[in-house]
């Protein structure tokens, strides 16, 4: 990547700073595509000066986008949004911003672009997430073929909005939701609430989904590929939850939510200037968020997963009572 000019859309945020960051490291210049150019001040300082330069452009504006894209190497594209709200909707997103960055980059010439989507993405999906990430699939490979297209599970880190939400919520409420458990059952004599413990991830590293942009963007092999990157093992939403509290040193109630009272929950929370939980979210929930197999994944890209017991103990010490620093103060 020596030399080359590199456009990320949605670089100042949670997967795209560590892109900027690998991007920087292997000698390209990186144009940061966002729509509030100084909230990409902070990623400056990852590469010499000039390196890395923050412009204003939104993927659903067709002329910020050619600007953005004009005599650019390679193109990436990392934009996407959990919730609707305003003029931010589903579709006008993830279909048509997706479809307007990949027919620019296309007429500017850029050899390659990887395109962000996620895992679950499928046209009949009842979710409109869902199903607008596959409507952008189709926009990206009928504008540019030969792009990689990469659907992450849940990507986890230092700054992720799963893990670290949880976490957040363990110190303010005495219980923590358990979505998908179905209705209680008599198992062994003993009542189990829990079932198979829920609805499953498979969350994956958000440096290895980085190291598979990168490869997306250096390996020829990949062009016109669709990889579903997943970690090395799956994962109950009960799990995640028990992992959660033991690695802050809390004790919760783990209640079972059935789905139609996440439903009606989610219906009052999407209300919120930013919403804990969407009706959408609900319908996503109800499907496992696993990789399925039938497509290559981190293996085909050479990066080993990075397990969750690994990484998310390091950051999330700091919901621990007492805080990052108890044993260094009790010291």
């Amino acid at each position: 990547m020596q030399d080359k000019l590199v456009t990320v859309f949605g670089g100042s945020g949670f997967i795209g700073r560590h892109v900027v960051q690998r991007l920087a490291a292997a000698g390209a210049r990186v144009r940061v595509a966002i729509r509030h150019p100084g909230e990409g001040a902070y990623l400056q300082p990852m590469g010499d000066v000039a390196q890395i330069v923050p412009v204003r452009a939104s993927v659903t504006h067709e002329a910020s986008v050619r600007a953005a894209v004009a005599d650019a190497d390679a193109v990436v594209n990392l934009v996407g949004i959990l919730y609707e709200k305003g003029r931010r909707r589903f579709d006008a997103i993830h279909r048509d911003g997706a479809g307007i960055v990949a027919r620019a980059a296309k007429e500017a010439g850029a050899a390659m672009l990887v395109h962000m989507s996620a895992l679950g993405a499928d046209p009949d999906s009842r979710s409109r997430y869902a199903a607008s990430k596959a409507a952008g699939e189709e926009a990206v490979r009928a504008a540019f073929p030969e792009a990689v297209i990469l659907r992450p599970s849940v990507v986890f880190g230092p700054q992720d909005g799963f893990f670290n939400l949880f976490a957040s919520l363990a110190r303010f409420t005495p219980v923590l939701p358990v979505f998908g458990c179905g209705w209680p059952r008599v198992r062994g004599g003993r009542l189990d609430i829990y079932g198979d413990g829920g609805v499953k991830f498979q969350p994956v590293y958000v440096g290895d989904v980085a190291d598979a942009v990168i490869k997306g963007l250096t390996e020829r092999a990949c062009a016109g590929q669709t990889y579903e990157l997943g970690g090395p093992a799956a994962y109950s939403f009960k799990a995640i939850m028990e992992l959660i509290l033991r690695e802050t040193g809390r004790k919760r109630l783990l209640v079972p939510l059935p789905y139609f009272i996440a439903s009606i929950e989610a219906f009052f929370l999407q209300l919120l200037p930013k919403p804990l939980l969407t009706t959408d979210q609900v319908t996503l929930l109800k499907t496992d968020n696993v990789v399925s197999g039938k497509l290559p994944g981190l293996a085909e890209l050479g990066i080993e997963p990075t397990g969750v017991e690994a990484i998310v103990p390091v950051y999330l010490d700091r919901y621990h009572p007492g805080g990052r620093f108890r044993r260094a103060l009790r010291a």
